[in-house]
């Protein structure tokens, strides 16, 4: 008894110098995140309350709340929030289920299977602006191969598609390339947590009758349901922010984030804008919230 109250005695002391260790390593993290997220959070929310002058050398006016309320009772915010959401839900469904449909699929051995995957991220590791103008290369009403193929060759329409003119066409245009641009990142995380899966249960399940859509019932979903939390949580995060595609790709498509740099830098509302930007952040945080059970965040 004696000798293992001493061991609890010198155990604390140790405890207590890793948790200085590990306080002392976090700092430096810690400050970088003050300094980067915190202070600019701060100073957005204390521009969300004045009316912000074009001229850096008049001073601003208190306002109060009366940003939030213009923002509030503004339907071009509410319009742009819907199109956010659908955006949001239709490319986190897409990438998710294309992501996991290619991991089952490359889940075995084969020739090149390295090269092919690798392949596979050649679009999530490609930066944005490369991929966007191959795009727009490729759809161009004029030139573009697409056209030419569907117009000239197979004479599928008769007049060449506006494909980033038009707002609904633009829409579904920017859903397609965010599929294609992000489902890599489904894709790795599934393949990781699929090669952990042991084999002889799909072989007993096989042995039980079990067809395909059993197997994946029965032994994948189970298996992945941890990352495909963490998946669509993070990729719902992200899409609902997005703006550098979109705004390369159209001008037809007015998302939240293109919405908040137009108020900002097109009608010079600096206040307005940063209201935006804490609403989006409640938004998201809110997500986050309610979504920290199925992402076992603690």
């Amino acid at each position: 008894m004696a000798d293992y109250q001493g061991e609890v005695s010198m155990n604390r002391p140790r405890k207590h110098s890793d948790l200085k260790l590990a306080m002392g390593l976090l700092a430096p993290s810690m400050l970088l995140l003050a300094v980067l997220v915190l202070i600019p959070m701060l100073s957005n929310i204390q521009i969300s309350f004045f009316d912000m002058p074009l001229n850096p050398n008049s001073d601003a006016v208190f306002i109060g709340l009366s940003n939030y309320l213009e923002i509030l009772s503004d339907s071009e915010f509410y319009r742009s929030l819907g199109l956010t959401v659908a955006y949001t839900f239709l490319v986190v469904a897409g990438s998710t289920a294309l992501g996991l449909a290619v991991a089952i699929l490359l889940n075995r051995k084969f020739r090149f299977r390295k090269t092919v995957r690798s392949l596979i991220l050649l679009s999530y590791v490609t930066p944005s602006i490369s991929l966007i103008f191959a795009w727009k290369y490729m759809f161009n009403n004029s030139y573009g191969i697409v056209n030419d193929l569907l117009v000239d060759r197979l004479q599928l329409f008769n007049e060449a598609p506006l494909w980033f003119d038009q707002p609904v066409a633009s829409f579904f245009m920017v859903v397609l390339f965010a599929i294609w641009r992000y489902y890599p990142y489904a894709f790795i995380s599934f393949l990781a947590i699929l090669q952990t899966v042991d084999k002889t249960l799909y072989e007993a399940a096989e042995m039980d009758g079990a067809n395909a859509w059993q197997k994946f019932k029965i032994v994948t979903l189970p298996a992945i349901k941890p990352v495909l939390a963490t998946v669509i949580v993070l990729r719902s995060i992200w899409m609902f922010y997005m703006f550098t595609d979109v705004y390369l790709l159209t001008n037809k498509v007015n998302i939240l984030g293109v919405y908040l740099y137009q108020t900002a830098f097109a009608f010079n509302d600096l206040g307005k804008a940063a209201a935006i930007s804490i609403l989006l952040f409640i938004i998201i945080a809110a997500v986050v919230l309610l979504s920290r059970k199925k992402v076992d965040l603690k």
